[in-house]
């Protein structure tokens, strides 16, 4: 019982720290990844499919979400430090 209660409340710290080395751009794709997969494990379960299809269709399409969301985010940042230096150079 012991083991179990360690294994459960380090499962948490563990899958913490994993991500602490990885980009923005990875952090971005993998958040997209799970939060696809849990939400179409649901909706699959849900509507009366096998849930594993449906997490990984939603993985697929979660990852494919975090990559456009990132790419946005590169352009709005983008255009931020070019309007700095714009305005900067204007000075």
């Amino acid at each position: 019982m012991m083991k179990k209660t360690l294994a459960i409340s380090l499962t948490p710290v563990i899958l913490l720290t994993a991500c602490s080395d990885m980009s923005n751009s990875q952090q971005r794709e993998l958040s997209g990844a799970a939060i696809g997969a849990a939400a179409g494990a649901g909706i699959v379960a849900i509507a009366g499919g096998t849930a594993i299809w449906g997490a990984v269709g939603g993985a697929a399409v979660g990852a494919v979400g975090g990559y456009a969301y990132d790419k946005y985010e590169k352009s709005k940042q983008q255009e931020y430090n070019s309007g700095y230096q714009a305005g900067k150079a204007a000075q």
